[in-house]
């Protein structure tokens, strides 16, 4: 297995990295911003046939994963756990078919997480990609069934048990002054 983390790691969808950075570069000149970030949807639909195949997917996930990650805040701050998981659901997607950094072992423990959160939450791969980890979004009173189904349903690719950490929402960093 580490082999192929390491291969994956080396490799996107059997393209080097450095075919995927040049993507985004052609992206941004293509787009006419100066990152991908300043670039929206109606701007992607516009450049048509501009943009290659490759440097559209990639494009495609930063710009909706920007519209993603808003609309997810505004959602927190009304306490709307059915549109986060929604939102979630859709950021692994993009990250698994636009990006292409998910891994099957990964795409198995999002699909059996959302399963057993079901509507109110979800779950998405998170970090730095090519393996990563999964954070999920689970109502208090549904924690302990979700920890009891991903024990029961899943195993890391060297079949051990999974590491389930839990965390407690809280505010973020923040400048303290004496």
């Amino acid at each position: 297995m580490a082999q192929d983390v390491i291969r994956h790691i080396r490799t996107v969808t059997d393209k080097p990295i450095k075919y995927v950075v040049l993507s985004h570069y052609h992206a941004v000149r293509v787009l006419g911003v100066p990152a991908l970030r300043d670039a929206t949807p109606a701007m992607l639909a516009a450049a048509g046939d501009c943009l290659s195949p490759l440097a559209l997917k990639r494009a495609r996930h930063v710009v909706t994963e920007n519209a993603r990650t808003e609309a997810a805040a505004g959602a927190l701050a009304r306490g709307d756990l059915v549109t986060l998981g929604q939102l979630m659901a859709q950021s692994h997607a993009s990250m698994r078919d636009d990006f292409e950094i998910t891994l099957p072992a990964i795409d198995a423990l999002v699909a059996l997480l959302q399963s057993a959160i079901g509507a109110e939450g979800g779950a998405r791969m998170t970090g730095g990609g090519f393996g990563g980890a999964v954070v999920a979004v689970v109502p208090r009173d549904r924690l302990e069934d979700v920890i009891g189904a991903v024990r029961a349903g899943y195993r890391t690719p060297l079949a051990e048990a999974p590491l389930i950490l839990v965390e407690t929402p809280s505010e973020g960093a923040s400048l303290i002054t004496q």
